[in-house]
């Protein structure tokens, strides 16, 4: 398995794609059920990669990623080919960005000497899409890219 298996709320919220899936293999709902009975570890096996069928989908898709932690927001924008970072950093250690009252004093602090930002990028190695799962593995969200567009701008990158 290349990426993670969804979880079953996923499964749930894409099962007609599932059943898609198993039909593209002639497998009805009699024979899935026989499956999941008589050969658990094929039934495993269908949903390994219905999976990664799914997550390859979305990370080819994807365009842009949020990372939030009490002091830290990392954003990314990226193509098929390179990979774009900009990190903001706050000094205070009494601000939390995962608070609504967070965000609100970094737009009111952005151009303050309390709020530091970076601005980075490197080309993606050989796989792009294991690379974006890896980030989302480590907490990111997909997003529309909304605040990272506004501090593109702002920063004129």
């Amino acid at each position: 398995m290349k990426y993670s298996r969804l979880t079953k709320e996923q499964f749930e919220e894409l099962h007609p794609e599932f059943i898609n899936f198993l039909a593209s293999q002639q497998i009805d709902k009699a024979e899935w059920d026989k499956i999941k009975e008589e050969k658990p570890e094929v039934a495993d096996q269908e949903l390994d990669v219905f999976s990664d069928l799914i997550w390859e989908g979305v990370l080819t898709k994807a365009q842009f990623l949020e990372h939030y932690s009490k002091n830290h927001i990392f954003l990314f924008g990226f193509d098929d080919q390179q990979i774009q970072t900009i990190v903001i950093k706050t000094s205070q250690p009494d601000v939390d960005f995962l608070t609504k009252e967070g965000l609100q004093w970094l737009s009111d602090a952005v151009f303050t000497e309390d709020v530091e930002i970076k601005h980075g990028g490197k080309p993606f190695g050989a796989d792009r899409n294991k690379e974006l799962f890896d980030i989302i593995k480590q907490g990111a969200i997909l997003s529309e890219g909304d605040l990272y567009k506004q501090f593109k701008e702002m920063l004129k990158l």
